[in-house]
């Protein structure tokens, strides 16, 4: 909370959004988040947008997917990130893979879960394509998941991605958190024809979709540096 808000200049749209999502939806129901990954600071500085409250509860907060090869490639790494409710996921192991499955379990306990399906830190900023395991968390949870789409900018002027990666202060971040996205309807449709690979498919590109919707409105909330949030039938 303090780097995010105090030592640089955060603008945050939407975050009651969020709050709802971990305060007020039903025991069993899980929670999916997923945001773009533009900075190796993203992940936890996002999270500087929780209050008190939300830190002090260990089991509202978040279980996030991490790189194996990078947060748990030594012990002090291992030990630092398993207290932080970090996954191991290993990078070309496919949507099967041990850390999806651990997090399959704890949505099937109604808990939060957060993805950056982009799968690296994406030095373009572009919307670009992204992996399937959240495809087969949305799917294959017993209850529909809850699924929010943030869209982060500025995070990279924090740490640039580049040597010396020394963190930067007073910089501007704009996270814009979207609405949450039902796919109980599409879950419901899919028959017995659709293959697994299919579904996956399905849902994660209207995350994709959603993500292209919600690039160029925190863009310019960013330059802007206020504004209201159109939703999605007003755009133009």
């Amino acid at each position: 909370m303090a780097i995010t808000e105090w030592l640089n200049r955060a603008a945050i749209f939407n975050r009651d959004v969020l709050y709802d999502a971990l305060e007020k939806r039903p025991k069993h129901r899980p929670l999916i988040t997923v945001a773009n990954h533009i900075s190796c600071f993203d992940e936890p500085l996002l999270w500087g947008m929780l209050r008190m409250r939300h830190y002090v509860n260990t089991e509202l907060m978040r279980w996030s997917a991490s790189a194996a090869e990078i947060c748990f490639d030594k012990y002090r790494h291992r030990l630092l990130f398993s207290l932080g409710k970090s996954v191991p996921i290993v990078r070309g192991d496919g949507v099967y893979q041990r850390g999806v499955d651990f997090m399959l379990e704890k949505l099937n306990e109604g808990r939060w879960a957060h993805m950056f399906p982009e799968g690296k830190v994406n030095l373009t900023k572009e919307v670009m394509r992204l992996k399937w395991g959240v495809g087969r968390l949305i799917s294959e949870c017993k209850v529909s998941p809850i699924v929010i789409p943030i869209w982060i900018t500025g995070m990279d002027d924090v740490l640039p991605n580049k040597s010396p990666y020394i963190p930067k202060y007073f910089k501007k971040v704009t996270i814009y958190v979207g609405d949450p996205m039902d796919f109980e309807d599409v879950r419901l449709k899919m028959t017995s024809n659709d293959g697994p690979m299919e579904q996956r498919k399905l849902i994660t590109d209207m995350i994709q979709c959603e993500f292209a919707r919600m690039k160029p409105i925190a863009e310019k909330l960013h330059i802007e540096g206020g504004g209201v949030v159109p939703k999605p039938t007003e755009q133009t």
